[in-house]
């Protein structure tokens, strides 16, 4: 963790870092939670950094208005769920229910986050699993296992030993853009690395990925802006 600043009134708070691969003063601010970071070359100094930050206020103060809060699940409000918004209830069910866009929980005392958070998990599994094994086929190779997690830096991951690690929250999101991470992963099961053979690959598993991607770098975040506890 580096060391915190604050900056102008209302005061906004900048972490800064050092990077000895830095070659210029870099400016950062998160979109999950509008947390902003100052990267500092080696020989930067304080000084430096400040009036970087001063000549940015403006611009600064704008962006973080633009960024929205955390989202927390809780009954009467929508949560995605492959790319529609369902109405999260209570109701006469004994387990969550899928009715008339609206996903239904059994009527009781206990929090709804970690409830509806289990029925995400539930159905990204099984869907990733048919997609991951559907790209598999194609490609000719087998995986070694799939794993959930709940990542921000990746949406999916392939290890040198075959194992593919996903996002649960892919599952939020439109059914073909989960579908792309799985044949992105997939296809590093014949290249492991993002070189143009890779992308060969992963356009003849899917010709049409880029908007795909695309639309992860956009919206993704939004994602990640939803709290289930």
């Amino acid at each position: 963790m580096g060391r915190e600043l604050t900056l102008g009134n209302p005061p906004i708070a900048v972490v800064l870092r050092r990077s000895a691969r830095a070659r210029q003063l870099s400016l950062r601010v998160s979109r999950l939670d509008g947390k902003v970071s100052l990267t500092l070359p080696p020989r930067a100094s304080e000084r430096e950094a400040m009036a970087f930050l001063a000549s940015r206020e403006e611009w600064l103060r704008g962006h973080l208005s633009k960024v929205a809060g955390p989202v927390r699940v809780q009954v009467g409000e929508s949560i995605p769920f492959r790319g529609q918004d369902l109405v999260v209830v209570r109701g006469d069910v004994r387990r969550p229910r899928l009715a008339d866009h609206q996903l239904i929980l059994p009527t009781s005392d206990r929090p709804v986050g970690p409830i509806v958070q289990a029925f995400l998990k539930h159905h990204a599994r099984d869907l990733l699993s048919d997609r991951s094994d559907t790209y598999a086929a194609v490609v000719g190779r087998r995986y070694a296992r799939l794993t959930l997690r709940d990542t921000r830096s990746r949406w999916g991951s392939c290890s040198s030993k075959g194992g593919l690690m996903y996002s649960w929250r892919l599952v939020m999101a439109p059914p073909e853009v989960l579908d792309y991470v799985a044949a992105h992963e997939v296809a590093h099961l014949v290249e492991m690395n993002h070189s143009a053979a890779f992308w060969d690959v992963v356009g003849s598993l899917m010709p049409d990925y880029a908007p795909r991607r695309k639309w992860l770098r956009d919206h993704g975040s939004d994602l990640h802006r939803i709290q289930f506890t």
